[in-house]
């Protein structure tokens, strides 16, 4: 396997003075040849907007766009007639398919809002937009995965129109996860929301991302192994894991 480490201090950073944004991976007027994607995942911004504030209207296709917030509440519209506030606890998974446009902003005109904007490429593409929100009780997350996103509904997680899955845990201080990816060739993009934590003995702290990947095609699984992937919190930590293809 091939690690990459990606420490919260190299992210690329705009301020818009309405938007404050940290890009893990190009976008915008942020770029970085080295930096474009981790596989299939695109985008993966770490958002704060000023109260009263946001996104104007824009067109995406072909995007599977996953909306997590972090503090406070998103206001969502978009051109299929489907509305709705995305609160803390909430996600919200747009499929972006044939076309559609959207609008996001802070629902609060008193307080910033934070939240995570990921973008992971589709596997079929031009589908009917579809929009999908869900609440996620937070204690189904202690020191265990809680799925949020998959293309398996028996997971309890969105719907995604995608072989990758994002799965989250608030671990406590000494506890141990481990993650086996479910579809083999697949990388793992894990992603330190708060906390410190050692995963495949990288330290990573608040923000860190670190990449795990197959180092070529003859490297995918193995018989009898599970490519399972070791997690251990210093201190209470929330962690999320992003498995995304890594190959056409």
């Amino acid at each position: 396997m091939t690690t990459t480490h990606y420490p919260a201090s190299q992210r690329g950073y705009v301020d818009y003075g309405w938007l404050d944004s940290h890009h893990s991976f190009s976008f915008g007027n942020w770029h970085d040849r080295e930096r474009v994607q981790f596989g299939a995942l695109r985008v993966l911004n770490d958002d704060v907007i000023k109260e009263g504030k946001g996104y104007d209207t824009q067109k995406v296709a072909n995007m599977e766009i996953i909306s997590i917030p972090l503090k406070g509440a998103v206001s969502h519209t978009d051109s299929i007639g489907d509305s709705g506030i995305v609160y803390t606890d909430d996600v919200q998974l747009m499929s972006a398919g044939s076309g559609v446009s959207l609008t996001e902003v802070n629902a609060s005109n008193y307080d910033p809002i934070n939240f995570l904007q990921i973008w992971i490429f589709p596997k079929q593409l031009n589908i009917a937009p579809r929009r999908q929100q869900r609440t996620f009780d937070p204690a189904q997350r202690i020191d265990q995965w809680q799925v949020l996103v998959s293309p398996f509904l028996q997971e309890g997680g969105l719907w995604i129109n995608q072989e990758a899955r994002l799965s989250i845990t608030r671990l406590n201080p000494g506890k141990e996860l481990t993650y086996t990816p479910v579809f083999p060739g697949n990388g793992v993009y894990i992603f330190m929301l708060e906390g410190s934590a050692i995963v495949n003995g990288q330290v990573l702290h608040s923000r860190d991302g670190l990449g795990i990947t197959p180092s070529s095609l003859d490297e995918l699984l193995k018989p009898g192994d599970t490519g399972a992937l070791s997690v251990e919190a210093n201190v209470q930590s929330d962690i999320l894991v992003i498995e995304v293809p890594m190959f056409a």
